[in-house]
């Protein structure tokens, strides 16, 4: 059985607007690497709703996301710096769809007042289409017999009674 190599990635930004696009496209082509691309869609849209949120509530901008892939979970998390930033409050909306389209997810805050916001994804990794097996060709060392000729009289076959 092939096992999964456990994988990281971290991306620091100052969220705006354009950034949250670009973001996502970061993310996917990290997921796409991994070999999850199953994970892509929800991921991206859960990472957006949060930047998004982020930016348009907090006032600190500066974000820090991470992705952690152990061979059956993915987990992402955002962490802000704004300490006014209140995950009941401004973010609610926001967390009840990720949770919605999450396996699991938290909230939990850090030592220095600042908050991260996670949520996971199950998944299997490399899960492609296996590919179809081609027939064997003929190796050289395979003979395919030749029909024997038989004689022609006249246009008439002979009997070889």
């Amino acid at each position: 059985m092939k096992t999964a190599v456990p994988r990281y990635y971290h991306l620091d930004v100052d969220v705006t607007p354009e950034r949250v696009g670009q973001v996502s496209r970061i993310l996917a082509a990290h997921l796409r690497y991994w070999d999850l691309d199953i994970l892509v869609e929800p991921v991206c849209r859960g990472a957006e709703l949060l930047l998004k949120a982020i930016d348009e509530h907090a006032t600190d901008k500066f974000t820090s996301i991470e992705m952690w892939w152990n061979g059956q979970h993915l987990i992402t998390a955002v962490g802000d710096n704004d300490r006014d930033l209140r995950p009941d409050q401004e973010l609610r909306g926001c967390l009840e769809h990720i949770a919605a389209m999450s396996d699991g997810w938290g909230c939990c805050a850090t030592d220095t007042g600042s908050k991260v916001i996670w949520f996971s994804q199950r998944a299997r990794a490399g899960g492609r289409v296996p590919l179809v097996p081609t027939p064997p060709v003929p190796s050289v060392g395979e003979v395919l017999q030749v029909p024997r000729e038989e004689p022609v009289v006249g246009g008439v076959l002979e009997d070889a009674r």
